[in-house]
């Protein structure tokens, strides 16, 4: 992954860092998951996965508790995912992943973020193409012989491995096999500590440190809404 992964690690430890807006976030996966899929974990993997990242987050359980009982009430919030693409200032490249429950303030909200920083919100597919959609899972090494771990992950779909100075190993599967990585995770008796679907940019923008101050703002305008789950850019 080389320095979009560095940077991509850098900017999910920020944003993870924001503790009343992560749990935001991770209450309304929790509800979709519910919604979708019901609220018994043993039998909804999404909701399964965010429980496992509510846990990465320290998301206290009452809290989790809280979400899947409010989500399946008669009254519960109804959220919709939605998806946007446009280009920032310098021709960066954007997509935004929300979740909402007034789909008309979120697309109002994203398009004045786009305008105001210079860009412009494009339609369906405008930028998509420039991404690739790879799930990603991270866990802790431990006493695990990491060559024979690794041959165990391919065979569950792992495309790419790494593994940090701290023993985190990341695994990075196609978007399709997913769900069979993390069943396969399941199997082996490995906690996850956080697991979801990324974006990466097939290529990316070198720009100035002046311009990447620009779409720093832009990034922290759209991660501090309350209807935006994930932004992914372009940006080196």
């Amino acid at each position: 992954m080389g320095r979009a992964f560095e940077y991509r690690k850098a900017r999910k430890m920020k944003r993870w860092g924001q503790m009343a807006k992560v749990f935001t976030k991770i209450g309304r996966e929790i509800a979709l998951a519910v919604k979708q899929g019901g609220p018994d974990p043993d039998s909804n993997p999404r909701l399964r996965l965010a429980i496992q990242n509510s846990k990465a987050a320290n998301m206290p359980k009452k809290n989790v508790d809280n979400a899947i009982s409010r989500a399946s009430s008669k009254d519960a919030e109804d959220l919709t995912e939605v998806v946007y693409e446009g280009y920032g200032p310098f021709g960066v490249p954007f997509i935004v992943e929300c979740l909402t429950n007034n789909s008309t303030r979120t697309v109002a909200n994203v398009r004045m973020y786009f305008n105001r920083s210079g860009g412009s919100l494009g339609v369906s597919g405008s930028v998509a193409f420039m991404f690739d959609r790879k799930g990603e899972f991270q866990f802790e090494l431990g006493e695990r012989d990491a060559e024979e771990l690794e041959l165990e992950l391919i065979d569950h779909g792992a495309d790419e491995i790494d593994v940090d100075d701290e023993g985190i190993v990341y695994i990075y599967t196609a978007y399709e096999d997913f769900g069979k990585m993390q069943n396969g995770l399941e199997e082996l008796g490995i906690e996850v500590k956080q697991a979801s679907l990324e974006r990466f940019p097939t290529a990316t923008k070198e720009l100035t440190a002046e311009q990447k101050e620009e779409i720093e703002k832009l990034i922290e305008q759209f991660e501090d809404h309350d209807d935006v789950q994930k932004v992914f850019h372009g940006m080196a």
